[in-house]
């Protein structure tokens, strides 16, 4: 399977419509997902909302908040059937860029540190680290930390 993204591929802004697929999408992925309201709150709260498409199929959707000179991706995620096929470097650069064109000097996100596949992304990205938020994510198990990652834009 190629890596290379095919030209069916494509980046929206996220519509209240989209969000019942995105919130399935999310319950497949994580055993703590986000909530329909959890979307439709940013949405409504003016967060830069995104959908990525394939033909009609959304494989993917983010949330980034820009304020202050400051970007922060809260939610970056691909459907398991669309994972390592490139989607999410795309998305990543497509919001990057959207982040420096809205003034934002640097981009804040947090990750599970279990989440190998994260953060391998962010750091072929070029993302650091710049710390830890203790207890930060629910787990089957009590609570786990999130790693603070920055890129300066």
């Amino acid at each position: 399977m190629s890596a290379v993204l095919q030209p069916s591929t494509s980046i929206e802004p996220m519509s209240e419509g989209d969000i019942a697929a995105v919130a399935q999408i999310e319950r497949r992925i994580y055993a703590f997902p986000w909530t329909f309201g959890n979307f439709l709150d940013s949405l409504r709260a003016g967060y830069s909302c995104w959908i990525c498409r394939d033909r009609e199929r959304i494989v993917g959707y983010a949330v980034l908040m820009i304020a202050a000179n400051e970007a922060h991706l809260l939610n970056l995620s691909i459907d398991v059937c669309f994972q390592r096929q490139g989607h999410g470097s795309r998305f990543l650069q497509y919001l990057v860029t959207a982040a420096r064109e809205h003034g934002a000097c640097v981009l804040f996100l947090e990750v599970r540190p279990s989440n190998e596949a994260g953060l391998g992304l962010y750091a072929k990205h070029g993302f650091r680290r710049v710390g830890v938020r203790r207890d930060y994510y629910p787990a089957p198990e009590g609570r786990e930390n999130a790693v603070v990652l920055s890129l300066d834009l």
